[in-house]
């Protein structure tokens, strides 16, 4: 009931969680990457750094040279199938934002929430594919658990145990121990020798970072007049990335970045970072890695009054985002049913273009 008070009702605030994509933004997803078969392959012919050898004689012939050599690699991508539902009653309601005093109207908010759900799919979905891209970058597998820590999808992709790098010594939060501008030199080489590629890019959990920037010898490299910390990163790549500025280290000059984002980890529910605290993770820009989906069978199209709660483009290879949406009622039209599915893969293809180093001993 009302009394004889007056209220000025306020714009809404929606809070919405963002799904960073930063790492999964290193993957390329090209149209050729949308699919709709159950697996996908890469043929992968590799090389090496081997030499012209001279011949003695030009009578001897020519040295043969093989180009057709290649292994075929297959991979079945795991399924991400989310729904929600949306009821009629609940539509009498008032939705945050309306008007108290008005009529509600059931299509209109029927269609504000469904696209709500929509998008909070599309941000779960985002973030599973963001932790894919951690794992593959820091061991090289993708495993997915559910709320009971049961294993439900893995796949090692068979990154070399020498791009899993323990340091020899701790770097130490004062600085006072530990050599990371050697640890990183060092890896370095290994990512060049064996991936054919410069590495050009650090990127660092939290706890990494600080130790890194605590040694003298980083200290010094640095130079503090022209590190810029905190500076705003030159290329977007989602919520949690701070770029941090350049070093040379050896041969090589790296992009430091600080990458802070996290997720929910649905067995202990406690928010754990994508980047491990003490890891650090080394890339070679342009080096190919790819995001692959695979579009979920729908048998029958959503009927044309259930088309209209749909989103108008959730597939978008630019964005490196591809899902099969649908929506339907019930047959006694009070109950909207609204999903979200796709069977994504980051897929490390040049493997031997990155590491990953702990810097707790």
């Amino acid at each position: 009931m009302s009394d004889a008070s007056n209220t000025k009702l306020l714009r809404a605030y929606f809070e919405e969680s963002e799904a960073p994509m930063f790492l999964s933004g290193f993957f390329q997803t090209p149209p050729e990457n949308i699919h709709s078969t159950e697996k996908v392959e890469i043929d992968i012919e590799r090389d090496d750094n081997d030499i012209a050898i001279a011949v003695t004689d030009l009578t001897s012939g020519s040295r043969q040279n093989e180009t057709n050599k290649y292994v075929n690699k297959g991979y079945t991508p795991p399924i991400f199938d989310e729904a929600g539902t949306i009821t009629s009653y609940d539509m009498i309601k008032r939705m945050a934002g309306q008007n108290p005093f008005s009529d509600p109207d059931f299509a209109f908010n029927a269609t504000t929430q469904s696209f709500r759900v929509f998008r909070k799919l599309e941000r779960k979905i985002r973030r599973s594919v963001e932790l894919m891209s951690s794992q593959v970058f820091q061991d090289g597998t993708v495993t997915l658990v559910d709320e009971s820590s049961n294993t439900l999808y893995q796949l090692d992709f068979g990154m070399k145990s020498t791009h899993k790098i323990t340091v020899g010594t701790t770097w130490a939060v004062n600085g006072g121990s530990g050599d990371p501008l050697g640890d990183v030199e060092a890896a370095a080489i290994v990512v060049r020798r064996d991936g054919k590629r410069k590495p050009d890019r650090l990127i660092f959990g939290t706890s990494a970072a600080q130790r890194f920037l605590a040694n003298t010898d980083v200290q010094a490299r640095l130079d503090n007049r022209n590190f810029q910390l905190g500076q705003i990163a030159p290329e977007m790549r989602g919520e949690g990335s701070t770029f941090m500025g350049r070093v040379w280290i050896g041969q090589y000059l790296f992009e430091m970045w600080m990458y802070d984002g996290f997720y929910k980890d649905p067995a202990t529910g406690n928010h754990t970072p994508y980047v491990s605290d003490n890891n650090v993770i080394m890339t070679s820009s342009g080096a190919r890695l790819d995001l692959s989906y695979g579009m979920v069978p729908i048998l029958v199209s959503p009927e044309q009054r259930a088309m209209n709660f749909l989103p108008p483009q959730m597939n978008d290879s630019s964005l490196g985002l591809a899902l099969t949406t649908n929506s339907w009622f019930t047959p006694d039209g009070k109950h909207l049913m609204v999903s979200a599915s796709t069977r994504p893969l980051t897929i490390p293809t040049a493997i031997d273009t990155y590491a990953r180093i702990t810097v707790v001993a």
